[in-house]
């Protein structure tokens, strides 16, 4: 029995709410590995933001490509892991790519309180936008199923 989910499955988990787990080459030391938000269709990129002159935003302009893995935090465990290439760099990220991206792991109320907080920060705003290429996904709902 295989518990890797199909195409389908694997989008539509990626589309849900997940802090991320994004990875990029570190040389001279083990891959970055930090928690983001990101945002995500199917069909499309994962799209990520961060300060432009952030060491992840560093790291990511010279990997050119990244990994992100997302999972359920609770039983029946699940993951998907997606890795590529940068398709594109975002520059600057536009306010209503940020609303949205806030909305989306903070709802409208802290949302809007979140970006009122970060303000000054937004335009030092870059988003790196992969371009999925290999998956990898386990469901254990599928032992049970």
């Amino acid at each position: 029995m295989t518990f890797a989910m199909s195409p389908t499955d694997r989008e539509t988990f990626l589309t849900g709410v997940h802090v991320g787990v994004l990875s990029v080459e570190d040389p001279g030391h083990g891959p970055l590995t930090v928690p983001v938000w990101y945002a995500y269709e199917p069909g499309g990129t994962v799209d990520v933001i961060t300060a432009r002159g952030s060491v992840k935003a560093r790291r990511l302009g010279a990997a050119g490509r990244f990994s992100l893995c997302a999972q359920d935090e609770a039983a029946p465990y699940s993951y998907v892991s997606v890795e590529g290439p940068i398709a594109e760099v975002v520059d600057p990220v536009a306010p209503g790519v940020r609303r949205a991206m806030a909305y989306r792991y903070l709802g409208r109320e802290v949302g809007d309180l979140y970006l009122a907080a970060t303000e000054e920060d937004a335009p030092e705003s870059v988003m790196f936008r992969l371009a999925p290429e290999r998956w990898r996904s386990t469901d254990y709902a599928k032992q049970s199923g």
